[in-house]
């Protein structure tokens, strides 16, 4: 840490120590028996930066995590919409039923189970499900967001004489101080038997706007082949895809598999068994709870086209392999519009898949192996699903977002800092740099300074306030974290690598606390800045072990995801772009470095706190 050493014993006796309290700002004076307490000072230097504004005309949305669906209206990032294209994907050579085709269809066959099974599709779902968090810190059976003490599993949620703990441990309900709804008090019944405590509430996040607003879905077929190699590079490199690739638009949509209205429900879906099991007289198994699903999208699909499209097709060369099947069935594109008010859905479209619900004929001896005379066929009921594992494409649009941006863009390519830098996940993003406001400037006076200062680098932090004045009442938009990195290769800095704090909980976004980058409020609970602190970055710049780099900063739905996407500034300028950023539609508004007087003492800066000799 130690840039510019006059005095290498005194490094030597101390930088064991300093290499401990860098993270600390409550310095402690050690060894003044040697030095004395006068060798040793410490202070706070702010070191200027400066801030430019860039936009995206387009962004990688291929392999991407998740995918973005609907519609919202920000007062200075405009309007901003998204739908999504995928493929399908499907087991080589699937079998319907219990044997292949081929097997039905051999007429040399003499065994007697084996007959034609006429699969015949009931009903088709798409299944997306949402996001849900279930953290559970004091693991007492209520997510934290239901829980009246998430931190203490003796609490009482429901308000009754019962733990949370101890409901939970009893098979009751911890949010209901009467689980089985009889007029009974938990502690004072003695029978809840009719409360089915596996039945579960789940806390979805990743929805913004309005929850109950209503909207037009349509799923259509999609006619056009996403080819996993780039044909323009002789196919001998991934292809890329971009948020600016319409397919609808483009009018590769085929047929119309849904088009009706649709409204959200976060209730977990739960379906009872569909036959009564005549072996147990005393229970009715129809009104039993068979499968639960988390909450998610459920779409009813055409029949028709899967009976013809997949079930007929049992034993055809375009089922023979996953590369057969997606050059037949290309996969379908799902597009939402109509919206009663904003709605927009973060879905987990790794866990999506469409459910072929099917019967079969299939023979049963009845148990008897030699007496045909009590033999039946059966109609069976199964499910087969195809998988949406392929390439999937987020179309992004964005527009009438405020002019004043694309202003700020125009001067930050004439290399006149921002004074604001508006960030908003896949299309604006700032550029910071440290030192000097020139790229690749040869004037590296205040740097030099710096480096011949016998410093010592305890702290160092980046900090950018928010512009406070362009909030909204609501500022769910707001994004909660922004991420920091080295902006021509699109790595991160060292300070990232190095924290490798966890999160407080399961699916908690507070992994990296001390690199930071989370959103902080005031007194008053508004947004109010983000810090980044990067001791190693700049330690390393001043000991001339790296360079002194452009910094990007972005909003990010994932600070544990580093990798990278292509982004388009512009034809001729294409950079590594964090896919962390293109994964929700948040952003912000930072005070940047070329303010005003009104905003002088909340412009970005880079504070060093360091110990001198």
């Amino acid at each position: 840490m130690l840039f510019k050493y006059r005095f290498l014993p005194i490094f030597i006796l101390f930088v064991l120590f300093f290499t401990v309290v860098q993270c600390n700002k409550d310095f402690i004076v050690v060894g003044d028996e040697i030095l004395g307490v006068s060798a040793i000072k410490t202070n706070q230097e702010l070191i200027p930066v400066f801030t430019f504004q860039e936009h995206l005309e387009k962004v990688q949305t291929n392999g991407l995590s998740l995918v973005q669906l609907g519609v919202i209206n920000h007062p200075v990032f405009g309007h901003s919409e998204a739908d999504f294209t995928t493929q399908l994907s499907i087991s080589d050579s699937p079998i319907f039923g219990v044997y292949s085709q081929s097997l039905e269809e051999d007429e040399d066959n003499d065994n007697i189970l084996i007959i034609p099974e006429n699969e015949k599709v009931q009903e088709v779902y798409l299944e997306i499900p949402f996001f849900n968090n279930t953290n559970d810190r004091d693991a007492d059976g209520v997510i934290d967001i239901l829980d009246s003490d998430p931190d203490d599993p003796q609490s009482n949620s429901d308000g009754d004489e019962l733990t949370d703990l101890v409901e939970t441990n009893a098979g009751l309900n911890p949010l209901s101080s009467d689980s089985d709804n009889d007029g009974i008090l938990d502690h004072d019944d003695d029978d809840n038997a009719t409360y089915d405590n596996e039945n579960k509430v789940y806390e979805i996040d990743s929805i913004y706007g309005n929850r109950e607003a209503t909207f037009n879905l349509k799923v259509q077929e999609l006619n056009y082949y996403l080819n996993s190699l780039d044909p323009s590079m002789n196919f001998e490199t991934a292809q890329a895809y971009y948020s600016n690739q319409d397919f609808l638009a483009e009018g590769f949509g085929g047929e119309t598999l849904f088009d009706g209205n649709v409204s959200l429900s976060f209730d977990e879906l739960r379906f009872n068994y569909a036959q009564d099991d005549p072996e147990t007289a005393d229970v009715d198994e129809t009104t039993q709870v068979e499968t639960r699903l988390t909450p998610r999208l459920r779409i009813p699909l055409n029949s028709t086209f899967f009976q013809e499209r997949l079930i007929d097709m049992e034993g055809a060369p375009e089922l023979a392999n996953l590369g057969n099947f997606q050059a037949y069935l290309k996969g379908i594109i799902v597009h939402a519009d109509g919206f009663s008010d904003d709605l927009y859905m973060l879905l987990d479209i790794g866990n999506a898949a469409i459910k072929i619900n099917y019967i079969y004929d299939k023979y049963n001896k009845q148990g008897t192996e030699d007496d045909i005379t009590d033999d039946t066929i059966d109609q069976i009921p199964t499910t087969f699903s195809i998988g949406m594992n392929g390439i999937r494409v987020n179309h992004l649009k964005n527009e009438a977002f405020d002019t004043a941006i694309l202003e700020r863009i125009a001067s930050s390519k004439l290399g006149e800092p921002s004074d604001k830098v508006f960030v908003k996940s896949g299309q604006f993003h700032g550029k910071v740099r440290l030192f000097t406001p020139e790229a690749n400037s040869n004037d590296n006076t205040l740097l030099n300074n710096l480096r011949n200062q016998s410093w010592l680098i305890n702290e160092a932090n980046l900090v950018f306030y928010l512009d406070q004045n362009s909030l909204t009442s609501d500022d769910a938009l707001v994004a909660p974290r922004l991420y920091l990195y080295k902006y021509n290769s699109g790595n991160p800095v060292i300070d990232y690598n190095n924290d490798l704090t966890t999160p407080v909980a399961s699916g908690s976004t507070q992994a990296k606390r001390i690199f930071s980058g989370i959103l902080e409020r005031d007194e008053n609970n508004r947004p109010y800045r983000y810090k980044f602190r990067i001791t190693n970055h700049i330690s390393q710049i001043l000991r001339k072990d790296s360079l002194n780099v452009d910094l990007g900063v972005v909003v990010t739905g994932n600070i544990g995801d580093a990798t990278l996407k292509k982004g388009f500034i512009d034809d001729a300028n294409v950079i590594d772009y964090p896919a962390a950023a293109v994964l929700n539609p948040l952003g912000t508004v930072l005070i940047g470095s070329n303010t005003g007087v009104e905003n002088e003492d909340k412009k970005v800066k880079l504070e060093l706190l360091y110990t001198a000799f």
